[in-house]
């Protein structure tokens, strides 16, 4: 007989909590969900008041075999899931597939595993929350129907097998618009001008800024010959002091942001690597977007802080929530032992954590004290002025262990340093003069961190949805995440240097990306068609308001069935009226005419991708359309005519070669060179099908003929399927399209028939005893 059986979602989080409850208790795991909706008729029965049909999946019925037959023998069973809704909802599976009967039935939650927090679970157990339950039926319902009603649709009027849910289609939206703006952006420049100055006989040099942008040339250069002769007075010169303070513990939505910022962590590595940190014991509860600390970890923060810094690095701070709908108010995630600095795991795991550590401390931290000064530098002749500004740091309090990272991507200042000492009317030299040519950036591509934080703000989504909304809409296509490399642009730069204005043209890069989010052609059109017909579903207010009304369900405020009826009668209404009235869409755009054939080129979606086509179907005629498929990084939307005829060189001859000829072209597994009816693959991002020279396609071809030739170790004359060859890892065994690797022992060049076949024999053994 069991005393006590505590079930938990995950095997890790049972091992850590079985450490601190003693002989009369036996943890085990459910591995997550032990059920979920039926595939059948939407495991929704519409007609019943959109009840529920569960079932439990093939791969979880042996655990729940094995849950029974423990449920059996326990006097008491201790449901330990997650505090939040879905792990509300699990425990609330597990007590009714494994017929629990309330009065031998416990619900404990905690915010961090550790022994006090686990022992005084035990003490403060209670009863399933049905209304935390049904805000968790009610999103799964919900995003159930949009899913399987407006997939459908796509699939009959976009292009098969094309997914829509009503979160990520959301954040696709956001993607989409914003790359048109960029798309519709007009860059403008002004001149910026900065000048150095000398004071105090050229013993320190003072650097400022102009107080106006110049928009043309000349109105810079007109300014630069002013100041050839213009004599140099330091104005007005102010002091004051300033503060900086920090910033909240850790939300789910900051921690996310602030991993990517700082460690490159994609947000759904940062939140497996806190699931992991957490169920170690060694983090809070990492789904939550409550910025609250206990009591006791403030007193904790607070002892640490002044034993290692000092009393004045040490103020007692309470945040407070200011994220739309914030639902889980628990704690914010910080350590659940201040004392630890790093922890024992693998380096992504203790990198998060002392990310963690550092901002709960800094929280609880001083503001840093510095001081600003500006001095303004007067120029005889002209109302302009330069500005000159310095800030000196004073008191590091919370900098001296955190520093918060930002998602601006605006040119950076030069860093502000100390002035050299200067008074009002004392005349400075001038060293140089720039005016340089600045140019406004576009509005900056979505970053998963800043997607992330833009969802907060609108209140789309909560703490727990924001990873897999960002994994779904990269593993569906519909966005691609990826670095671009920019392009050269010229600048102009006027400098002034003694009496003489001189003028240089420079090169910068412009525009380069790294780990942006770009949206796909296909979803750009899925997002055009849905906004067209399906305002409400892509509607950001909508969308927020059916998070506050899960809110309400939670908080017992609203039936969970009324709220989905009211949802799906009218949406429901929209999908058969869309099916009806709507036409099919390739997202075609006509580009031009082909100034050959003068038939029409067009860009649109095809099967495969997008493509270009010259000419359409005409059934008076049997000329068929010719087709070029896209290349990467190229828009339906933005694709120019010159672009597009561009794509129909290929396939094209590079010349002879050994008397064959070399053509080169794309395929279904990339470009290539064909030569001799064999294949050499261009390499990528390195060789460009449009351009490669007929020098390059030799090259490649002799480096594959060299490959082949190593290929092969040895082979067996009577045995022509038997092969020794070099492989990737090294050298392996192929017989009979089978692969073997060479044990330890044996040496590839030596190896003769009979030892192949002994070492084949072996391992076939293994495979079948498996």
């Amino acid at each position: 007989m069991i005393e006590n059986l505590v079930i938990v979602e995950s095997p890790a989080k049972a091992k850590t909590i079985e450490k601190f409850l003693g002989k009369d208790f036996q943890v085990t795991s459910s591995m997550g969900h032990i059920r979920d909706l039926s595939k059948k008729e939407y495991g929704i029965e519409i007609a019943n008041n959109y009840e529920p049909q569960y079932i439990v999946p093939d791969d979880k019925k042996k655990i729940v075999a094995e849950l029974k037959k423990l449920v059996k023998d326990a006097k008491i069973v201790w449901l330990a899931s997650d505090e939040d809704r879905e792990g509300e909802a699990i425990a609330w599976h597990l007590s009714e597939v494994l017929g629990l009967k309330p009065e031998k039935t416990r619900r404990i939650v905690f915010h961090e595993i550790t022994e006090k927090a686990i022992k005084d679970s035990l003490k403060n157990f209670r009863s399933i929350d049905q209304n935390l339950v049904n805000a968790q039926q009610a999103r799964r319902v919900l995003d159930r129907l949009v899913g399987f009603e407006l997939s459908p649709v796509l699939w009959r009027k976009v292009k098969p097998s094309l997914s829509a849910g009503r979160v990520q289609s959301v954040a696709v939206r956001l993607i989409v618009e914003r790359e048109r703006e960029i798309i519709n952006f007009k860059s403008s420049s002004a001149f910026r001008v900065t000048g150095n100055f000398l004071t105090d006989g050229s013993k320190n040099k003072l650097t400022a800024e102009l107080n106006k942008r110049f928009v043309g040339e000349s109105e810079a250069h007109s300014f630069l010959e002013k100041c050839k002769g213009a004599k140099f007075t330091i104005g007005d010169v102010n002091t004051k002091p300033s503060k900086k303070s920090p910033a909240a513990p850790f939300t789910t939505s900051t921690l996310q942001q602030e991993a990517s910022r700082k460690l490159n962590f994609s947000v759904s590595q940062t939140m497996a690597i806190a699931q992991r940190l957490y169920e170690s014991g060694h983090i809070t509860y990492m789904r939550t977007d409550s910025v609250t600390l206990s009591d006791l970890a403030i007193n904790s923060a607070k002892s640490i802080i002044e034993s290692e810094f000092g009393k004045e690095f040490s103020e007692i701070r309470n945040y407070k929530t200011k994220s739309k709908g914030a639902q889980e108010a628990h704690e914010a995630i910080r350590p659940t032992y201040f004392d630890k600095k790093t922890v024992a795991g693998n380096n992504n795991e203790k990198r998060l954590y002392e990310l963690i550590w550092k901002r709960a401390i800094a929280s609880q931290m001083s503001d840093a004290r510095l001081e600003k000064t500006t001095a303004e530098i007067e120029v005889s002749g002209t109302p302009e002025k330069f500005i000159a500004s310095g800030e000196v740091l004073k008191f590091e309090g919370f900098l001296k262990v955190y520093i918060e990272s930002t998602d601006d991507e605006t040119d950076d200042e030069e860093k502000k340093g100390l002035l050299p000492p200067v008074a009002k009317g004392q005349v400075v030299d001038r060293e140089i003069i720039l005016a340089t040519q600045r140019f406004a950036n576009h509005p900056p591509r979505y970053t998963e961190a800043s997607l992330v934080r833009k969802l907060e703000e609108l209140g789309i989504g909560r703490p727990s949805t924001y990873a897999p909304t960002i994994s779904t809409i990269l593993n569906r296509g519909y966005v691609i995440k990826e670095d671009r490399a920019g392009n050269e642009r010229n600048y102009t730069q006027l400098s002034l240097k003694g009496n003489a204005v001189s003028s240089q043209v420079k090169t910068e890069i412009s525009g380069s990306e790294k780990a942006k989010l770009f949206p796909d052609n296909i979803g750009m059109i899925v997002n055009d068609f849905l906004v067209e017909y399906f305002k409400d579903i892509l509607d950001f207010n909508f969308t927020a308001s059916v998070e506050k009304e899960f809110d309400d369900i939670a908080s017992g405020n609203m039936d969970w069935k009324k709220m989905i009826g009211s949802f799906y009668v009218p949406f429901h209404k929209n999908v058969e009226n869309t099916l009806e009235i709507s036409d099919y869409t390739k997202g075609e755009r006509v580009i031009g005419n082909d100034p050959e054939s003068g038939k029409p080129v067009i860009a649109r979606m095809g099967r495969f991708g997008p493509v270009v086509q010259i000419g359409a179907k005409n059934e008076n005629t049997s000329e068929k359309p010719r087709f070029a498929s896209m290349r990467k990084g190229q828009h339906i939307e933005t694709i120019t005519l010159e672009e597009a005829l561009a794509l129909f060189q290929l396939p094209r001859s590079l010349g002879l070669y050994e008397n064959e000829e070399m053509v080169v072209g794309i395929g279904k597994f990339g470009p290539y060179v064909r030569h001799n009816k064999q294949f050499y693959s261009l390499k990528k991002n390195i060789d460009d099908p449009y351009t490669i020279t007929a020098e390059r396609a030799i090259e490649l071809i002799g480096e594959k003929r060299e490959k082949d030739k190593n290929k092969f170790i040895k082979t067996f004359g009577d045995e022509n399927e038997l092969q020794v060859l070099n492989g990737r890892w090294g050298p392996y065994i192929s017989y009979q399209k089978n692969n073997y690797k060479i044990p330890k022992g044996y040496e590839a060049t030596e190896l003769k028939k009979d030892d192949c076949m002994k070492i084949i024999e072996e391992a076939d053994k293994k495979k079948s005893k498996k």
